[in-house]
Order: C-alpha cells, then sequence, then structure tokens
C-alpha cells in the first residue's frame, strides 16, 4: 500500500532520576553543543535530547526552533512547553514536576542536550499556579537581546479583572541576552486577557508567534486559538518588554479550528501554518497541521483550493498529519531553514504504542520530531507527501558548508479504478435498492429518493462512545483494497449553532467500531471530520478519536476513503487483520485533497453506513442528501 510504513517499536529507554532532572539553565556538566557539531549524516525519529548525567527527554509539546542569531554562535536552541521532561521526571512523592519551558541546544540540529529550564517562576502578575505554553522566541537587532513569548494560563485578578477565574490566559515576554537565560519577565502582559461577555468568560489568549528570526523594534505578531481564533498584528518591542496592538488585530484563521500558528516567508508569500483537533487525546490523537498562504503577512491566507482560513468551511490545505505509522498527533509545528538553505519542520506527536505518562495514564506525552519540508508548485508538504517519517532519514545541515542531504521524492496517491457495481448506487430509482437495510430500524428516519437522490432527515442522536442510539443504513462492503466515495450537502443553515450535524459514511464494523468521513456543523464552522472509534481501550485511554481534511464545498461536498489491507510485516506490527483507511475530500468532485490515515480492524463483517446524525437539539429539521455511493477498486499513481 501507498502510506504505511512499518518498523519494530523503538526499545524503552532507561530513564533518569528526578534528581538529575532537577537542573536549572546553565547548570548541565556539558557545554551546549560541545561535541555535537559534525553532521551525523542521518537521524531516526523522534528526537531524543539527552540529559547530562542520565536519561532522556521524552515530551517536548509546542516546540519552538531557533539558531543563534548573534555573529559566532553556531548552536541551534530547541524551547518546549511546560511538561515533565520523561516518566522518572517526579518528586519524591511520586508527583510530577513540571519544567518551566525546557530549553536544548543542538549544533547539527539531530543531536540535542537539555540544558534547563527558562524560568523558576510566571511573571509577577501571574497566578502563582499558573502553567507556560507554547513558548516563541525572537532576537531584537535594535536591542541586541532576545525575546521570548510563552502563554500564562491564568493571571491575577488584578490583571484580568475578574476575580476566581483560571482561563483568564495573557501572553507574557521576558528578554536576555542569551537564549539559554537568565530571562527576565516584562512587568505587562504583551497580549492582556480578553474578557469574551461577563464573568470568566476569557478568550483562549494562547500560543504567540513572531513573524521572523530577528526584528527591530517592531514584528508581526500572532496569538489565539480554538476560543476567539487566530489574530495578527503589530508588535512593538522595548528594552525590556513588548506590547501587541490589539486594537489593531485582523483574524487570520477561524475560531473553533485552530490554534498553534507559525508563520514564515518564502518567495513573496506568506505561510500561515496551523493545527487542528484535539493535542491530546493518547493513540487517538488526529492533530493535524494546515497551511494557507498570502501576500501580506495579515492575510488573507487562502488554501490551495483557495478557500480563505477564515470562511465558515473553513480553508487549510493538509501539510502534516498521520499516516498509518506510530506517530499520530503530529501538530504545533515550527518551520525553519537549515545552514543550507532547506526548509524542515520540528513539531510534536504521539506515539500510538506509549501514548502516555508512566505516572498518569490520560497524560499525553508528546515527543518532537524533525522532518523536510518540499516546495511543490509553491506549496509545502512533508517528506513529498509521505508524511511523518519512522526510518532512517538523512539529516539536516547544521552548520554552514554542510548539505542537507534531503532529496524530494514525490509520493503517490490513491485514485478509483473499476467501479464495483454490486456495492454501489446512483439512487436512480424510486426507493431504495434492498441491498441497503437500517442497522437500528426501530429508531430510523423515513428515507426517500427523489429525482436521483437519497434524502436522509438529520437526526438528534448520535454514534459516539455510549452514545450509540443514531440509525445508520448498511450495505455489504467488499473484502480487499477499496475506494469508497459519495456526494452529500446538507440543508442546515449557515452560522451558530447546529452542533454536531452532520452527514456521511462509515467504514463500519458495529457502533462501536468504525471510520468515518463527514461534513459536520462544528458551532460557527463547517467542517469535514475524519474519526474512529474502537469498542475498548485501557483504563484512561480514549475510544473515540477525529481529525478534520479539505474544506466542505458550497453546494455539495465529495467524500472518499480508500480500505486498503496492511502487509503481513505491517500487520504484525498493528496487531490484527488490520486495514489503513486515507481520506480525500472535494469541493467539486474533481481536485481531491488528501488527508491522514487511520488504521483499525474492524472484523470480518465490515459494511458501508450512511449516516445523518448529531443534532443536539430535537426541535431542529434538517435534511441530507446523497447523489450517489460508488465503490471502487484501487488505482495507486506510484511513487516518483
Amino acid at each position: 500500500m501507498k502510506k504505511f510504513r512499518g518498523i519494530p517499536m523503538t526499545t524503552l529507554i532507561a530513564l533518569t532520576s528526578a534528581l538529575a532532572l532537577a537542573a536549572p539553565v546553565g547548570a548541565a556538566t556539558a557545554a551546549p553543543g560541545e561535541g555535537r557539531g559534525s553532521n551525523p549524516g542521518g537521524y531516526t525519529n523522534p528526537l531524543e535530547p539527552v540529559i547530562p548525567g542520565d536519561g532522556v527527554v521524552e515530551s517536548c509539546a509546542d516546540p519552538a526552533v531557533l539558531h543563534g542569531q548573534r555573529p559566532g554562535d553556531t548552536t541551534w536552541y530547541l524551547f518546549c512547553t511546560t511538561d515533565p521532561l520523561n516518566d522518572e521526571d517526579v518528586d519524591a512523592n511520586g508527583d510530577p514536576i513540571f519544567r518551566r519551558v525546557p530549553v536544548m541546544t543542538s549544533e547539527n540540529l539531530v543531536d540535542w542536550t537539555y540544558v534547563g529550564e527558562s524560568f523558576t517562576e510566571p511573571p509577577s502578575w501571574a497566578d502563582p499556579t499558573s502553567a507556560l505554553w507554547a513558548p516563541d522566541i525572537v532576537y531584537s537587532s535594535t536591542f541586541d537581546q532576545y525575546y521570548l513569548f510563552v502563554v500564562v494560563t491564568d493571571t491575577a485578578s488584578s490583571v484580568s479583572g475578574v476575580e476566581g477565574c483560571a482561563s483568564d490566559s495573557a501572553i507574557a515576554v521576558a528578554t536576555s541576552a542569551d537564549p539559554t537565560g537568565p530571562w527576565t519577565f516584562s512587568d505587562t502582559p504583551v497580549v492582556a486577557p480578553r474578557q469574551n461577555g461577563e464573568g470568566c468568560n476569557f478568550l483562549w489568549t494562547y500560543d504567540p508567534d513572531v513573524l521572523g528570526d530577528t526584528v527591530t523594534d517592531s514584528a508581526i505578531f500572532y496569538y489565539g486559538s480554538y476560543y476567539g481564533g487566530i489574530f495578527g498584528t503589530t508588535l512593538e518591542l522595548t528594552a525590556d518588554g513588548a506590547v501587541a496592538d490589539t486594537e489593531a488585530a485582523t483574524m487570520v484563521a477561524i475560531d473553533n479550528k485552530y490554534e498553534g500558528a507559525n508563520v514564515i516567508e518564502k518567495d513573496g508569500y506568506y505561510y500561515l501554518f496551523a493545527s487542528a483537533t484535539n493535542c491530546c487525546n493518547g493513540a487517538l490523537t488526529g492533530y493535524s497541521v494546515f497551511v494557507g498562504r498570502s501576500t501580506d503577512p495579515l492575510g488573507p491566507f487562502v488554501d490551495r483550493e483557495g478557500v480563505p482560513l477564515t470562511d465558515e468551511n473553513a480553508g487549510g490545505t493538509p501539510f502534516l498529519t498521520m499516516n498509518g505509522n506510530r506517530w499520530v498527533g503530529t501538530g504545533h509545528n515550527t518551520v525553519f531553514q537549515d545552514a543550507n538553505g532547506d526548509w524542515w519542520t520540528i513539531y510534536h506527536a504521539v506515539d500510538q504504542q506509549d501514548p502516555f505518562y508512566a505516572f498518569d495514564p490520560g497524560f499525553t506525552k508528546r515527543p518532537a520530531l524533525l522532518d523536510a519540508i518540499d516546495w511543490v508548485d509553491g506549496w509545502p508538504t512533508v517528506n513529498g507527501g509521505s508524511g511523518p517519517s519512522v526510518d532512517r532519514q538523512p539529516a539536516p545541515a547544521g552548520q554552514p558548508g554542510e548539505d542537507s542531504r534531503h532529496k524530494y521524492r514525490p509520493d503517490g496517491t490513491h485514485e478509483p479504478a473499476r467501479e464495483l457495481a454490486e456495492y454501489s448506487d446512483e439512487f436512480d430509482g424510486d426507493a431504495l435498492d434492498g441491498a441497503w437495510s437500517w442497522q437500528r430500524d426501530d429508531v430510523a428516519p423515513t428515507a426517500t429518493v427523489v429525482d436521483g437522490v437519497l434524502r436522509i432527515p438529520i437526526q438528534a442522536a448520535d454514534l459516539y462512545v455510549d452514545v450509540d442510539n443514531a440509525a445508520v443504513l448498511v450495505r455489504d462492503a467488499p473484502k480487499g483494497d477499496y475506494v469508497i466515495e459519495t456526494k452529500v450537502r446538507m440543508d442546515v443553515p449557515s452560522g451558530c449553532c447546529f452542533n454536531y450535524a452532520q452527514a456521511g459514511f462509515l467504514v463500519y464494523g458495529s457502533d462501536d467500531a468504525y471510520i468515518k468521513l463527514t461534513e459536520t456543523a462544528i458551532w460557527n464552522t463547517r467542517q469535514t471530520e475524519f474519526a474512529k472509534e474502537i469498542p475498548v481501550a485501557p483504563e484512561g485511554w480514549a475510544r473515540y478519536g477525529n481529525t478534520v481534511v479539505g474544506p466542505p464545498g458550497d453546494e455539495w461536498t465529495y467524500l472518499r476513503i480508500v480500505v486498503e489491507r496492511l502487509s503481513g510485516a505491517e500487520r504484525h506490527e498493528a496487531g490484527g487483520d488490520t486495514y489503513a483507511y486515507t481520506a480525500y475530500t472535494s469541493m467539486d468532485g474533481e481536485t481531491w485533497v488528501e488527508g491522514g490515515t487511520w488504521t483499525h480492524s474492524l472484523g470480518d463483517d465490515v459494511q458501508i453506513a450512511l449516516v445523518a446524525y448529531g443534532l443536539q437539539d430535537a426541535a431542529q429539521q434538517f435534511t441530507a442528501e446523497f447523489d450517489y455511493v460508488r465503490v471502487s477498486t484501487v488505482k495507486e499513481r506510484p511513487r516518483g
């Protein structure tokens, strides 16, 4: 098959003691980058920064990377969100130790050394229990110093203006002459808490990003998250801090879809990378990165199909998503050029076989990964489109004069081949074909076939973990590899709120074991949801996970899933009779957007299921229409 690249899971590495982990910045026994400056030739994900004395860093969420900006500084610096470093990073009571913005150094972008925490405490205006998330760093040539921006998750009431709130987040900045500190926080926020109504209702002021590596006394600044959206504005730097002009801010990505902005400039375009869905759902994390571009740093940013990232039918071209190997949750990335000028991304991901910290099942561990970016017709793609890597990769150029060694090799794609008429339906008659039946007949809505279209009322019901009260319209699926495609639309009005009305299809093993691809109403947005549910999971593990693909169409949305049985070695690695399911969406039925790949074992009696459900309000009356269901064999275009 095209995308799955199974390899044996890595052996768990011996971990360090909590005492060995407690060193602050500057206390490492090895100098930053010491003895690690030559190109290693290759590397294998994940990156595992060494902790001097013993152990490795096993989690580096929301990574930000920067090369030293002062003349003569050959070091690369990597910053992570506040988290424990690994499974053994606990205190004497067994409680996790949260490292405030860990920092690593490297001379070659592959071998990293942990040098400590950036901070010992939050800024003076923060609640003492506040976490510090999602760092971003920039150098100012005007002030000859570095600026480290972080999210402060909880501010003092004197700052937010409301007593007793735990969600009044803000953006802080600290300054230092060196990327490893010591850092001094500014006395005021860069972006203060943003109240949205009364009481403890605050927009998510998360994920700072400054355009560029070196700036002067001003820059373009991005911030925001799902609740509120992502904004861009101007930033004014001072000798001891920075202030963003929030009054003049422009929305660059719609709320209820995106977070984790990273913007870069290349060849006259500004590229906005942003992450979607749940970051921290263990082995079912569907977090993925999408991209749009603009000729203006404040947008509008549009995807490859020309859809703005601010549209209700939210635009965004998939850039980095799961491909069927061990890595899921590939998100919140940083994009940069190596010393040879080639483009790379560092991002966090989740190992499906080791998704949680050992001391807390449910607390997702997110190691850092490194992969090459290729540019095709002005659009970025990871490893030629094959996605996150598990096998050995050519190393980047850490220092001038080195070659990055990565070579562009385009990945293949899937296309339908011979249609399987016995599993397909054009809905050309005046009644449903006898091959269809309702899985839950006692609650089945009245479906009609009129003028070549199947019409199904959207139910106020669901198939979600333990809520299994929706009827699904099923028919047998073929054996082996195949493609399912449908053309669907809903008459749900635009705007908010019709949660979570959806229509599309499942590859259906049971109510608790399926793969789903639907057009879905999510608050003020319309998105194409690609989900997986499993029937059982260990304690603390999720049973449902989702990602998204391309934007829905304005009229009809075209949905496609490619089903491929894993090879013997791949199946052994994944476990059971496992298949890979790759999603595609289209707005016109001609140009298709490739999304992520889930793997699943659905059993022997797999069916195709049409669905129209998810409404939270039974008083709302809407209908889904299906123009056809087509099942075909798979034609795979080989890799270039």
